[in-house]
Parts: structure tokens; C-alpha cells; sequence
């Protein structure tokens, strides 16, 4: 689907041989799946994970047609005089 960005996680399970024994696990070793929906003219540049944070970068790129513009208004500029009551 377009404008929707997955972010998907599996926890591989560590070996026990590897001479780690644990008494808790605090966080569960399960799969997860999250599904985001973007704005209009939105684009995923890059992600990043450091320390267990996900990082993503998006950037809003707005097309030409949509910007707004300055129009020139050309015209005769009268000035309109008052009296004032004394």
C-alpha cells in the first residue's frame, strides 16, 4: 500500500550454550508488527537503531504545483481624501 510504513521486529533467541544463564527476562522474545500511516507527499529518507531506539527520518516534499506563489498585481493606486468637520 502506498503512504504506509511497516516497521517489523523478531528477537532470535540467544543460545543458552553461549554460558549466559538467566534468572528473568523482562522484556518477551516475541515478533511485532506496526503499521503507520503517512501524510500525503511524505518519504521515508533513511532509519537508524541505536541502544533499542528507532530512529526514522521523513521528509515532507511538497511539489511545485502545490507551493504557494506571489503575484505580481499591477494597477493605478488612487487616494481617497476626506474633510475633516472642524
Amino acid at each position: 500500500k502506498e503512504n504506509t510504513l511497516t516497521v517489523k521486529g523478531e528477537k532470535k533467541e540467544q543460545s543458552e550454550a553461549e554460558g549466559k544463564q538467566f534468572l528473568y527476562r523482562g522484556i518477551a522474545a516475541r515478533s511485532f508488527e506496526r503499521r503507520f500511516q503517512l501524510a500525503d507527499h511524505v518519504e521515508v529518507k533513511g532509519a537508524s537503531l541505536v541502544n533499542g531506539l528507532l530512529h526514522v527520518d521523513l521528509v515532507r516534499e511538497i511539489p511545485e504545483a502545490m507551493k504557494p506563489r506571489t503575484i505580481a498585481i499591477n494597477g493605478k493606486q488612487k487616494q481617497v481624501e476626506a474633510k475633516v468637520a472642524a
